[in-house]
């Protein structure tokens, strides 16, 4: 490894972390998403970690391709930027469709009483939420309220925000030892850089959601998934406004 390869490596530890600590489209979506869903330590740091990657690789091909062919860095800039409104606006539109859903469960799952007339002892009350579909207490159990597929569909949502999402200062740094076919050069670069970025984001995830999980809302527990849906429009439009 040459001098100036060892010097772009450290360059790379740096840069990675503060990007990804700067942004907290990097952190706060996963955060979100698995105090609302209840997503353990395990599913949560799988699923921030595979996001991870998605947005790592794309950016890194998109370098390589770039130095490959020649393109100019203002030209690829300008598709990073792109891709990055695509990812913005992705994550506010999830985050205000997740957000408008999750009101809608909280105001259907609203415990509320009915009135009964039972032949052996008389009229009694009992409480109940509509959540979903529902049948008489006495009859049996509660029909499943149906949200299994949300639940299976969010983190692919995720991940394809993340793809969409450029990685900005890898790019540079992944251009200039391609230019130079110096593929060991890449191939360091990503590999440091990525992983910086990985361990930043876990650490991040996994601290916040310590956090969190200790967060108790009492009778407002049942608006989680809206206040999870805010928080994902609210760091998209942070990210839009001040191109975070």
């Amino acid at each position: 490894m040459d001098a100036g390869t060892l010097l772009l490596c450290s360059s790379c530890v740096a840069v990675a972390v503060i990007h990804t600590l700067a942004g907290p489209d990097h952190y706060v979506p996963f955060v979100a998403m698995a105090r609302a869903r209840n997503w353990s330590w395990q599913r949560t740091s799988w699923i921030t970690l595979a996001c991870g990657l998605g947005h790592l690789t794309s950016s890194i091909g998109l370098g390589i391709v770039a130095a490959w062919f020649g393109v100019e860095l203002q030209r690829v800039a300008h598709i990073e930027s792109v891709r990055g409104s695509v990812a913005t606006w992705g994550l506010i539109a999830f985050g205000a469709i997740y957000f408008a859903w999750g009101l809608r469960r909280a105001a259907r799952g609203q415990s509320h009483d009915h009135a009964h007339w039972h032949t052996q002892t008389g009229l009694h009350r009992h409480a109940h939420s509509h959540e979903g579909e529902h049948i008489h207490v006495h009859a049996g159990a509660q029909v499943e309220d149906g949200t299994g597929r949300a639940r299976s569909i969010t983190p692919w949502v995720l991940f394809a925000i993340f793809v969409f999402g450029p990685c900005e200062p890898m790019i540079p740094l992944v251009m200039v030892p391609a230019a130079e076919r110096d593929w060991l050069g890449v191939a360091l670069v990503s590999v440091v850089f990525g992983t910086m970025t990985l361990l930043a984001m876990l650490g991040a995830v996994l601290l916040g959601l310590y956090g969190v999980q200790r967060i108790r809302l009492g009778v407002a527990e049942r608006y989680t998934h809206a206040l999870a849906g805010l928080t994902l429009l609210l760091t998209g439009g942070a990210m839009a406004a001040f191109g975070l």
